[in-house]
């Protein structure tokens, strides 16, 4: 695994308010608090307290310091602790996603033409974190991951990878951090493309696939969903549970969101939204506010609340144009505007946008709009301070053109396809998956 960027600014400062050099401080200011014999005495237990609360690209850094700091992440001890105290942290990242692929989780993180065709060794796939609260970019690379893969959901400090090939799925549970690989079994059904709900708890792993039943693009499809399930107290589902989403639905391949023991994502023509019940194994829809009017509508979680991200337009009716976000009650079925895009910010958010469509994702406070064609333009949305704001393109993307506005723009050779993410040095739950009798496919990395 690639480190993080070590020229990335920290999260907060470590310096002390005093008089005079760091060296002779104690003894020129006479300040107790800077005493070396006290600090250099603090009981080792409560300095991997201390370090456990480090966000991670400061705890790489201070990997550095000595080689006990360097061996904390194998320790059992110290990972455990991490897993207890270390507070959450609302990320994201984001993957390269060629533009004009014919299918949402094609993409190419290499500087190879076909990822698919280069071996393993040219292979390299990146990912590109996004820190909300610092406005700032970090590089993550996952050499492990084999080529033929792609991001699908995440859940609980892990990213998850579908194999793209049409047939049976193969998925694999991924740390960045830590740079752990965990294959799961296949699924049972072959599939084209299909949605990918993950659910990742202290003490359970639920994973659902939805849609996309026969291989072939032209044939009228018969869609049905299989899950996964694993717990803490021994038992497993491997693909055993079956269920059928409703008749007359139009399930395009993408992202699902968990929210409260159910998965949803979006149906097309006219707009919906499928809900599957993981206890019940069952689909229900639910209408979507204004569905005539709305385009490029998105799903997102934000705080145990299903959010609906989308444009209205409503000229025929002299509503101004907009961009408006609403939370579903907790009926399940009414939806209450909360948000709406300021009319000054969204004249220039339509201007770059062209029509071309937007995606969003949104994790704890902060809802990200990425703006479909480019990789250098989204807003970031804090719900918290009613702040919205330009996000700076990463410094660690090319190649693409970007947008250049003036409602045509310039479309790039990729976009950024994204995910919420918390960083998580331990992911115990992951240990689960050895209880697991059935033989799980190897992959060769």
């Amino acid at each position: 695994m690639e480190a993080f960027n070590a020229s990335m600014p920290l999260p907060f400062s470590y310096l002390f308010t005093s008089e005079g050099s760091a060296a002779n401080s104690s003894s020129s200011s006479g300040d107790p608090w800077m005493d070396t014999r006290i600090w250099s005495k603090l009981p080792q237990s409560l300095l991997d307290r201390v370090i456990a609360f480090l966000p991670p690209p400061a705890f790489f850094r201070a990997r550095l310091v000595c080689k006990r700091w360097y061996g904390l992440l194998f320790s059992n001890t110290f990972l455990e602790l991490c897993f207890q105290v270390s507070p959450d942290r609302h990320c994201f990242i984001f993957f390269k996603n060629k533009i004009h692929s014919t299918y949402i989780y094609q993409n190419n993180n290499s500087n190879n033409n076909h990822p698919r065709s280069s071996s393993s060794a040219s292979y390299s796939m990146e990912g590109y974190l996004f820190n909300p609260y610092e406005i700032t970019w970090h590089r993550l690379s996952f050499p492990l991951i084999p080529s033929g893969f792609s991001p699908c959901a995440s859940s609980g400090g892990l990213l998850c990878w579908v194999s793209d090939e049409a047939g049976t799925k193969s998925l694999i549970l991924c740390n960045p951090l830590v740079g752990s690989f965990t294959p799961l079994p296949p699924t049972l059904r072959p599939r084209l493309f299909p949605s990918i709900g993950l659910t990742i708890t202290a003490s359970s792993i639920d994973v659902a696939v939805a849609g996309d039943d026969l291989i072939s693009p032209y044939a009228v499809k018969n869609l049905s969903s299989e899950s996964f399930h694993i717990d803490a107290g021994g038992f497993f589902s491997l693909w055993g549970t079956t269920s059928s989403l409703p008749r007359l639905c139009s399930l395009e391949s993408g992202k699902m969101v968990y929210v409260e023991g159910k998965f949803y994502c979006m149906n097309y023509n006219p707009f919906s939204v499928l809900a599957y019940d993981i206890g019940s194994n069952n689909w229900c829809k639910i209408q979507a506010p204004m569905r005539r009017f709305l385009r490029s509508p998105s799903l997102v979680e934000s705080k145990g609340r299903l959010l609906l991200v989308a444009a209205v337009e409503k000229s025929k009716l002299n509503v101004p144009k907009s961009l408006r976000i609403w939370f579903l009650q907790d009926c399940g079925t009414a939806w209450v505007e909360m948000e709406r895009m300021p009319l000054q910010l969204y004249i220039q958010f339509a201007d770059i946008e062209g029509g071309r469509g937007f995606d969003c994702v949104g994790n704890g406070e902060f809802v990200v709009i990425m703006i479909r064609g480019c990789w250098d333009k989204a807003l970031l949305f804090d719900m918290c301070r009613k702040r919205w704001q330009w996000m700076p393109s990463c410094p660690f993307v090319g190649g693409g053109r970007g947008c250049s506005g003036g409602g045509g723009g310039g479309s790039g050779e990729f976009e950024l396809h994204g995910f919420a993410y918390e960083p998580k040095l331990a992911t115990p739950v992951t240990g689960m998956l050895d209880q697991l009798t059935h033989p799980l496919q190897s992959f060769s990395c």
